[in-house]
């Protein structure tokens, strides 16, 4: 068999490994001289500049000899590749580049390219990002390793249903790394480490009237909610103390720049809250909260018959929708006295946020608001957000 060719296959099989099937090329930097992963960073004439998951640029010449193939994200076979020029690389491109071994000039030259289209990233992103909104996210409620079978309670308040998740031997099965819910960091894991209470989001395919889903992919974590009011603010250190309403005992919680936080407008708030208790939305005016914040139409771009409410409020609600919404804020925004419902990193008296919703005064009287996070908090790995770093389309 051809050297270059099973070069080739071992090299897309670690490709396929690393993350293919979800954001195409992973971060895997190859550290010999032999060959090049990433994307295409820029092109001048025959001259290709590769910028790799680490951030390390590489440039190599492309001969009229090299051969070029592309293929579709996932793919894990180059049976399915197909010819293409060198006209058709633009930067954002995802490259495989073995060197020629006979390169004598100061540029290395490239004697096979397998290539991924940015275009088909994008698309497969987009195709997978529908997959899992159109799946079943939320909180564990039992498991049974022997029959592959997970039973989940989805949703919130009046509109909360039991969804059972059935996994085969080809279903992906996915958990998050300790103090993350970042796609990229998760790691093949068993059924067996999934317990109740853990959060959960499922992609396949479901059954008529959704009470049962086939999966392809499942992905888990176990978190701790915490809800209360800050009782201080530490600038210095990043950190606000909260009096936890569970427990009724002060949680320190650090707030890294990877945190997720959102400001839920009152009126918005109170909508939710009034959802979840059973009761009539009835007619609620705008203007500020307590916390001086507006509450311009729901904000965000959120109304009464905004994404995931139906019209007049009266569809199902959607929180991954709603909370995605509201507006961001930053750790100045956060005042003591303000109340916080977040999802944070296992711990008892010391935390990290991973989200964080501010604005939820309404809320805290509704108990069932804590499953409003339990899946718009995970990070599924189908957003350009997920692509390999400095790696994704427009890298200069």
């Amino acid at each position: 068999m051809d050297t270059r060719l099973v070069l080739t296959r071992r090299w897309m099989a670690l490709w396929t490994i690393a993350g293919v099937l979800l954001t195409a090329v992973p971060a895997i930097v190859a550290q010999t001289p032999t060959r090049y992963l990433g994307s295409i960073a820029a092109i001048q004439g025959n001259d290709v500049t590769i910028k790799t998951a680490a951030g390390d640029e590489h440039q190599f010449e492309v001969p009229s000899s090299t051969t070029i193939r592309r293929i579709e994200p996932g793919q894990t076979s180059l049976s399915n590749a197909v010819a293409m020029p060198f006209s058709d690389l633009a930067v954002g491109d995802r490259l495989l580049v073995l060197l020629s071994s006979s390169s004598t000039g100061a540029t290395p030259q490239a004697a096979e390219i397998i290539a991924i289209k940015h275009e088909d990233v994008v698309k497969r992103q987009e195709q997978e990002a529908q997959a899992w909104d159109e799946g079943v996210g939320g909180l564990v409620k039992s498991v049974d390793a022997s029959t592959g079978t997970i039973v989940v309670s989805a949703g919130a308040g009046l509109t909360t249903k039991t969804v059972t998740v059935n996994t085969t031997p080809s279903t992906v099965l996915k958990r998050y790394a300790p103090a993350s819910v970042s796609y990229a960091e998760a790691k093949p894991a068993p059924i067996a480490d999934i317990h109740p209470g853990d959060q959960l989001m499922a992609r396949g395919t479901k059954n008529a009237d959704g009470t049962e889903l086939t999966a392809q992919e499942v992905v888990s974590g176990s978190f701790r909610n915490v809800s209360g009011l800050v009782t201080s603010v530490d600038g210095g250190n990043q950190t606000i103390v909260v009096k936890d309403l569970l427990t009724k005992k002060p949680v320190t919680i650090h707030i890294t720049p990877e945190a997720q936080m959102r400001d839920l407008p009152e009126r918005m708030a109170q909508f939710i809250a009034m959802r979840l208790k059973g009761e009539a939305p009835g007619g609620m005016r705008g203007g500020r909260g307590e916390n001086g914040r507006p509450e311009s139409g729901g904000g965000g771009g959120m109304s009464r018959g905004g994404p995931g409410m139906g019209e007049g409020g009266r569809g199902e609600m959607n929180p991954q929708q709603i909370l995605s919404r509201a507006p961001a804020i930053q750790f100045s925004d956060l005042k003591k006295g303000e109340a916080v419902m977040l999802v944070a990193t296992q711990g008892t008296s010391d935390v990290t946020a991973i989200t964080l919703i501010a604005g939820v005064e309404p809320l805290l009287e509704a108990p069932a608001s804590q499953d409003l996070l339990s899946s718009w908090s995970m990070n599924n790995g189908s957003g350009a957000a997920e692509s390999e770093g400095g790696g994704g389309a427009g890298a200069q």
